[in-house]
């Protein structure tokens, strides 16, 4: 008695190295129903004319086709071969299965599953390995790449205010554009207190220094090229200033300079220079700081010049910030009347500024505009956006309604000291600083009131940085020609 078993593994073999010798008309189940098993199977396979075989080893494409899915007469053999390893037996099932895929295919279709789409019994897989020792270019280790900008130089820009400490460590990228690699940013209270003594308390200098060291472990880990560390109304106001940046000299090694007003006005407009767009005919920029606040009166109106600071026509520093302004009328507990008596301190000042009105029918233009850099307005912005955790991405050149403005600061009022604590935009850090902050900004929105501002998550260090980069060429040299453009 005859083994069917071993008929249909004989009539399996025999199908896959006649590449392409079983008949679709028989074995096909999804046409004519279950193919023929035993001796009938075979006899179908012998019954096949030589010329169907001829027609497939003819076909150089086909033969290589069929000989990438293992199926050709070719790979049959090398997959019998005992050297490399043994076929495994095949059921009918995967008999019927060969011969379906022995149907012609069209070329564009293989063209686009390519090779890897095509699965390969494991001994000729085997096989086509010890065949290829050599590794192909794809398959050799991934070289790690240098990164876009390495090799560029580093600049360095510090800013040591009266309520924080900022360090900002980048390299240029296209003009007038610099990406950053390094950044820290801590709340230190220098100014604490230096209202009411005229001097810097131990607990703040002590503070500030220990942000500075960190500030110097970060700048000896970069190459840096240049760097500009600089201090500003803190250490301008108070009587042992100088002798603080000395202290900070001995214990730190960094050596900082203490800058004046219309400087810092001018660093801060160099900051934000990307944010005036090409319709703009004027803006107000105001940076409200923690010791004082800088208000720069900006013409764009004629031919641009690239550098934002060359159009200032006017400027003023006020000596109130929203740490010297909270502590003078309080921050914790602020009531209606007593934001409003905050509010008239500040318009006072203003009105000692007689170029306040300088822009002349500018400020009346559609595209006259307010733009503020400071931590009040992005305050503001992140909680008319609702953020759930700060993210400077989504607030850095956002615009505001003048509506939305004054709706976030009446939410502000209402809230308690432990609702602004709570909100993720604010904190305790902030929780007693930020409505003194949004009354020093409704005193400049009633002298030049605008529909439209715009939120800048920038300043001092980027208007140092823009103004390193500038001087030494940065954006000029071969290096950038070579590695940028």
């Amino acid at each position: 008695m005859k083994d069917p078993e071993s008929d249909a593994r004989k009539a399996s073999n025999e199908g896959a190295s006649g590449g392409g010798s079983v008949s679709n008309g028989t074995t096909n189940p999804a046409k004519n129903g279950p193919g023929p098993q035993g001796d009938s199977a075979r006899q179908t396979q012998e019954s096949q004319p030589d010329s169907q075989e001829g027609r497939f080893d003819k076909n150089p494409k086909k033969r290589a086709r069929r000989r990438r899915r293992g199926k050709s007469k070719h790979g049959a053999v090398l997959a019998q071969n005992p050297v490399v390893a043994t076929a495994p037996a095949q059921s009918e099932t995967e008999t019927v299965a060969q011969a379906k895929t022995g149907k012609k295919r069209r070329p564009n279709r293989h063209r686009r599953r390519g090779r890897s789409g095509t699965k390969q019994p494991e001994a000729v897989a085997a096989a086509s390995t010890a065949e290829t020792s050599q590794p192909k270019p794809a398959e050799q280790d991934h070289v790690r790449r240098e990164p876009k900008y390495a090799g560029a130089p580093l600049y360095a820009a510090l800013d040591l205010g009266t309520n924080n400490c900022r360090l900002l460590v980048a390299t240029p990228t296209r003009p007038g554009q610099f990406r950053v690699i390094d950044a820290f940013s801590r709340i230190v209270r220098l100014g604490e207190g230096l209202g009411a003594t005229g001097r810097l308390s131990p607990n703040a200098m002590s503070r500030a220094i220990e942000a500075l060291k960190i500030c110097r472990d970060k700048l000896e880990n970069h190459d840096v090229r240049k760097a500009r560390l600089i201090a500003t109304e803190a250490c301008r106001q108070a009587e042992n200033g100088a002798e603080f940046l000395g202290q900070v000299k001995h214990e730190t090694g960094l050596d900082l300079e203490i800058i004046n007003r219309q400087t810092e006005a001018r660093l801060a407009v160099s900051g934000c220079g990307t944010l005036v767009e090409r319709e703009t005919d004027a803006v107000v920029l105001f940076d409200i700081g923690g010791g004082s606040s800088e208000i720069a009166l900006i013409d764009v109106s004629e031919r641009r010049s690239p550098r934002l600071a060359e159009h200032i026509i006017a400027w003023t520093s006020l000596p109130v910030g929203v740490v010297t302004l909270a502590e003078r009328f309080g921050g914790r507990d602020v009531t209606t009347d007593n934001f409003a008596v905050m509010v008239n301190h500040v318009a006072e000042l203003l009105n000692d500024f007689s170029e306040r009105h300088k822009l002349g029918d500018l400020v009346n233009s559609q595209n006259f505009h307010l733009l503020g850099t400071s931590g009040t307005v992005t305050t503001l912005a992140g909680i008319h956006l609702g953020l759930d955790r700060y993210d400077r991405r989504r607030i850095d050149g956002i615009w505001m309604q003048n509506d939305d403005v004054t709706e976030m600061t009446s939410r502000l009022l209402s809230w308690s000291f432990d609702e602004r604590v709570a909100n993720p935009c604010i904190g305790a850090d902030r929780a007693d600083l930020v409505l003194a902050g949004c009354a020093i900004l409704d005193a400049i929105r009633n002298v030049w009131p605008s529909q439209k501002l715009r939120v800048a998550d920038r300043g001092l260090r980027e208007g140092i940085l823009t103004e390193l980069m500038s001087r030494d060429g940065a954006w000029r040299n071969r290096w950038f020609r070579a590695n940028v453009a």
